[in-house]
């Protein structure tokens, strides 16, 4: 019983993949996986997946404010 809770607390469930889904489809929409061989545009593409409500709905442009 233990074992099963433990298993389940480490998947990202349901909800999590679909975020992270949505997250990349607007980071390549919006140009941030271009060049992933600097290491400051795989922290732009990164940022982008995770905070992908700021960048499709607020228009923030995560190269400006890493770069």
């Amino acid at each position: 019983m233990a074992m099963m809770r433990r298993i389940g607390r480490n998947r990202i469930g349901l909800i999590g993949t679909i975020y992270l889904v949505i997250g990349v489809v607007v980071a390549s929409t919006h140009g941030y996986f271009v060049a992933w061989n600097i290491p400051g545009n795989i922290l732009e593409g990164l940022a982008a997946i995770v905070l992908w409500p700021v960048v499709a709905f607020f228009a923030v442009d995560l190269h400006a404010l890493i770069a």
